[in-house]
């Protein structure tokens, strides 16, 4: 099972060994190591993986879960 965590003002972490990464096109990404970081900034240099930009650009992030 996978499970992602939104982390306040930082990357989406996921975490999980049955997920798989694909882009628009369908290709696989290899995944080095697990859990791995997803980029929420848009600056990261290593797209759609986090390289922690989002440290020093003042990323805010506005999301949080609403209780139902």
């Amino acid at each position: 099972m996978a499970n992602i965590k939104v982390r306040q003002n930082g990357p989406y972490l996921v975490e999980g060994e049955d997920v798989t990464l694909v882009d628009w096109n369908g290709n696989a990404y290899q995944i080095a190591k697990r859990p791995f970081v997803l980029c929420r900034c848009g600056a990261s240099a290593t797209k759609p993986f986090c390289d922690s930009t989002h440290r020093t650009n003042g990323f805010q992030a506005a999301e949080a879960a609403k209780g139902a």
